[in-house]
């Protein structure tokens, strides 16, 4: 697992979040160990086809963590029903098993916030994995303190009460560019979201985890010679 980090203090939050997490089936602790982008690869030379998600889905903070999606779909409705529209989405966090990662699509939302604070320290206890939103996020101070992931496409102050509504939960989605089935293992680090069908999982993580190992193989070499283009020669890997 590649955790070489410009300090000390990130290292140690991304270990405390790892070690954090909910144990889970082997399937999971593998993809929690493995590099995203090396998943990334493992979809595309395993099945011809981009699974990462948008280049402006980011974290709120540095941050790893993998688990099965657990999907809500609001949709984009003025309305003065108040909170009550968006109940739905509060109650697949109580129903959501632990070390889920919580995927949620606002359209055009970009510039509200579907998640803040209150939903974050709610899946924080509730012992989620994580939280992929395609929208806003606020309330970055309350999401910092408790340590609870969060990857959303920017940081705004809005709301999405009486713009939003509830449609559906546990249904397929299509988040920041890619498609997420209930059951998906969603995987996110330092280098973004990479979603792999449940269906495919272990054949792309041991694709992964054989790319992982050449690329960690490979850095000595091209650090005692000097030249990237022996190691890939020898290697075959780039």
């Amino acid at each position: 697992m590649r955790l070489i980090l410009s300090s000390a203090p990130v290292v140690l939050i991304i270990a405390i979040g790892l070690l954090a997490q909910p144990s889970s089936d082997p399937l999971i602790e593998g993809y929690r160990l493995v590099e995203v982008a090396s998943l990334a690869d493992a979809m595309e030379q395993l099945y011809g086809k981009p699974a990462h998600m948008f280049h402006d889905m980011r974290p709120v903070f540095t941050t790893k963590f993998a688990g099965p999606a657990v999907t809500v779909q609001m949709e984009k409705v003025e309305h003065k029903d108040g909170g009550k529209a968006s109940q739905g989405m509060l109650d697949a966090i109580d129903a959501a098993p632990p070390g889920s990662v919580y995927v949620m699509v606002l359209p055009d939302g970009a510039d509200v916030a579907g998640i803040g604070g209150l939903m974050a320290t709610a899946m924080k206890f509730r012992s989620l994995a994580g939280a992929v939103i395609d929208a806003g996020v606020r309330d970055i101070p309350q999401i910092k303190r408790i340590q609870f992931p969060v990857y959303s496409r920017g940081i705004v102050p809005s709301t999405s009460v009486n713009h939003y509504r509830f449609k559906a939960s546990n249904v397929p989605v299509v988040c920041a560019g890619v498609t997420v089935n209930p059951g998906d293992i969603v995987a996110a680090d330092e280098d973004g979201v990479v979603v792999v069908p449940k269906d495919k999982a272990a054949e792309v993580l041991k694709r992964a985890q054989e790319l992982d190992d050449t690329e960690h193989r490979m850095y000595p070499f091209i650090e005692k010679l000097k030249s990237i283009a022996e190691a890939v020669a020898k290697f075959g890997r780039i």
